[in-house]
């Protein structure tokens, strides 16, 4: 009875304490922030696609020795994210979202000295396929990865 109580214990644990670190971490959880951000302004829904998202977590892999802000300059659209700490997906893309503040859809441009391609990317109305990747470095940093088929952010062509 004493050993069933003990593992009831660590079940209880396991799912209260260590389930929820990985609960921003889902392709659900990417696609809902994204499709979110689409959505606001009328693009339709990307949707998860494994191809994509094997791509992202080849490179993000390839990451984890130095955490380093690089884009793999692939074949696909895409928005980097790093934490010298911990960093969930749903932050990484609310992030990315946020540069809406600084960008003019009338003008298709943003703000002088601020960065809006991650925001236009997930918001571009041509992207319809995604995939992402987390990893926690070596240096007990984040990166996260997000790709995006076909890719975007064309100079002169507006998001939507």
């Amino acid at each position: 009875m004493k050993t069933f109580i003990n593992l009831f214990i660590a079940t209880i644990f396991f799912l209260v304490l260590i389930v929820p670190l990985k609960a921003q971490d889902s392709p659900q959880d990417f696609l809902a922030a994204h499709n979110q951000a689409r959505a606001a302004v009328g693009v339709e829904p990307l949707r998860w696609d494994e191809s994509v998202a094997a791509y992202a977590r080849n490179y993000a892999n390839q990451r984890i020795g130095d955490c380093a802000m690089e884009h793999s300059n692939g074949p696909y659209g895409e928005n980097i994210a790093g934490s010298s700490g911990s960093m969930s997906a749903v932050e990484a893309v609310n992030m990315w979202v946020n540069e809406q503040l600084d960008y003019d859809y009338d003008s298709n441009t943003c703000a002088q000295g601020k960065e809006c391609g991650h925001y236009t990317q997930i918001v571009w109305r041509n992207s319809v396929r995604m995939g992402c990747a987390k990893v926690r470095c070596n240096n007990g940093g984040t990166f996260i990865t997000c790709n995006y088929d076909p890719l975007g952010n064309f100079n002169g062509e507006w998001p939507y």
